[in-house]
């Protein structure tokens, strides 16, 4: 399926980029190292030039902790979406929301792409989509509520599971007017899942894919891989890497991802083995 976002659209073969833009005080990964706003425009710019294609900027961290409010994180998110756009206009930007009032003055300001993680909680999302053109992913969260860690989930299947709920969230979207090719699904890795439904849904993650639907998958230094591992944060890009290139080989389109210099090189580096892309050059053996 042909996917288009912003002013792109993208073939099957192509291996996107989204960029992690954290306006937060407690984000996991980077512990508020982007909360302020000229440190979180920087990065935004940053990334860029480092190979992202998409720039994905949320408000409120995943996990449970401190409220924020709705009129919080659109003053924490819009300014970004703003000084994005204006100074790279062609980039897609994506705004990482659950609330419709924020999606709503994201595609305002010009956002291209409503990352909704959590599945659909407010149904109020689909609408803004459908009425703004902008794109939307559709994710897995358990049936969790937003910011709820999850505790002793279960599943008879999870990737099943998964499946029945992003195509079905997929399908509803399409009928309630948002665009078909501005959808992506999200199986929502560590989202109401340990680390054996993570692991499962990697290593099965073709089902997915074999929906026809563009898949998004966010594997960035997320606990899966540390306890894979055994590492903390710091020490989880190896194996993020590692399963981001396992990722894309199962058929994943678009990578959210915290580290995206390094992140660019491996999908660059599977494109070029598998035909895709030419190498940048080629001397060797050659002058």
């Amino acid at each position: 399926m042909r996917l288009r976002l912003g002013e792109h659209a993208y073939d099957d073969s192509d291996l996107l980029i989204m960029a992690i833009v954290n306006r937060t005080p407690d984000s996991f990964y980077d512990r508020g190292a982007t909360f302020d706003e000229s440190a979180a425009i920087e990065r935004a710019l940053q990334v860029v030039e480092q190979g992202a294609d998409i720039v994905d900027i949320g408000g409120v961290k995943a996990a449970s902790g401190a409220e924020v409010g709705e009129a919080e994180e659109i003053d924490r998110v819009i300014p970004v979406v703003q000084a994005l756009k204006a100074e790279r206009p062609d980039v897609v930007v994506s705004v990482d929301t659950y609330r419709t009032a924020v999606a709503r003055e994201a595609v305002r300001a010009g956002c291209d792409l409503i990352n909704d993680a959590w599945g659909g909680a407010d149904p109020g999302i689909v609408v803004v989509a459908a009425e703004s053109g902008a794109g939307l992913v559709c994710s897995h969260a358990g049936g969790l509520a937003p910011r709820t860690d999850p505790h002793r989930v279960a599943y008879d299947d999870v990737v099943q599971d998964v499946v029945r709920t992003v195509t079905g969230l997929a399908e509803r979207a399409t009928a309630a007017g948002v665009r078909r090719d501005g959808i992506l699904i999200d199986p929502c890795h560590d989202f109401a899942k340990n680390t054996y439904h993570s692991l499962e849904l990697t290593r099965r993650l073709d089902v997915l894919t074999d929906t026809g639907w563009p898949v998004l998958v966010a594997l960035s230094n997320k606990d899966f891989v540390g306890e894979s591992l055994g590492v903390e944060i710091a020490e989880r890009l190896s194996g993020t890497l590692a399963a981001t290139v396992y990722s894309a080989l199962k058929g994943a389109r678009v990578f959210r991802a915290h580290n995206v210099a390094e992140t660019r090189q491996a999908l660059d580096m599977l494109a070029v083995i598998r035909g895709d892309r030419p190498p940048r050059r080629t001397l060797r053996a050659l002058v």
